[in-house]
């Protein structure tokens, strides 16, 4: 079986307060976007015991221990839970940009879940896989969901929201800077914004821009000029909005449909329009 994690972007996001436990109490606005992964799974053809899982990849490289792979991750909670789980061959082609603030580890750590419950006819509620979801990571479960959704608490915390922007496309630009999460929550401190998200997302966007507020953007742009120049370009550039995804290092700018004037961004770029 094949299926296309997608990303999202933040509209806004509020750092409001730290807590015991080590995370932060945020409030923000998830919004799909069809920027998408490719993930297949099938069962092993060799049903090797000893082998629960043969994971390949391909498309943009994946650093990191495969061990804490959220798709290698995402199989391993299933598996202890149900045993009889066969092993499976998964094959990720990787799209989404990492470490960017679009959570494409997220979701394909979250599709995976779905994809194994469908194929395998799991007996799994949606809140318990919304469960297995947050123990990826805080904003796996939104993937499950995949609407526009106001999230709170750590992240999990969703509640669906109207928003539709369909009559508007979207230019997503990463320098391929990577930024450290931790960097990125000790530059804020929490407080919080002045204009509630939940209500300045129902305002018109062409207002949004003194409004909606990203809190890492902007110890971010100090930081990284480059990203910065972004944010200028694509305002200059017939914007109607503009902001950092999550802590970075992504940008994106929301447009009205047509032509986009030529944006002058170093090749090595990556720059995608999404409608």
């Amino acid at each position: 079986m094949v299926t296309f994690p997608n990303c999202k972007i933040n509209l806004g996001l509020n750092i409001i307060n730290k807590r015991s436990d080590g995370y932060h109490d945020l409030e923000t606005i998830f919004y799909p976007i069809q920027i998408n992964d490719v993930l297949e799974i099938i069962t092993h053809p060799s049903q090797d015991q000893n082998q629960f899982i043969e994971y390949t990849s391909s498309g943009l490289k994946i650093d990191g221990d495969i061990n804490t792979n959220l798709c290698v991750k995402a199989f391993e909670l299933l598996k202890k839970d149900f045993p009889n789980l066969p092993s499976i061959k998964m094959h990720l082609h990787k799209n989404i940009p990492m470490g960017a603030g679009l959570g494409g580890g997220s979701s394909d750590g979250a599709f995976v879940l779905s994809l194994i419950k469908q194929k395998y006819q799991l007996d799994i509620s949606q809140e318990q896989l919304a469960y297995y979801a947050l123990e990826l990571g805080s904003d796996c479960p939104f993937f499950l969901l995949n609407k526009p959704c106001l999230a709170k608490g750590r992240g999990e915390v969703l509640t669906e929201i109207d928003l539709n922007l369909s009559q508007y496309q979207f230019l997503i630009v990463n320098p391929g800077i990577h930024i450290s999460t931790a960097w990125a929550f000790s530059k804020v401190n929490p407080s919080r914004a002045f204009y509630s998200i939940e209500e300045t997302i129902l305002i018109p966007i062409g207002q949004w821009k003194s409004m909606l507020i990203n809190d890492f953007e902007k110890p971010v742009v100090e930081h990284y000029p480059e990203i910065a120049e972004i944010l200028h370009q694509l305002y200059a550039n017939g914007a109607v909005f503009a902001s950092l995804s999550g802590s970075g290092s992504s940008v994106f700018g929301i447009f009205p449909k047509g032509p986009i004037n030529h944006l002058n961004f170093p090749k090595h770029y990556y720059i995608v329009q999404v409608d």
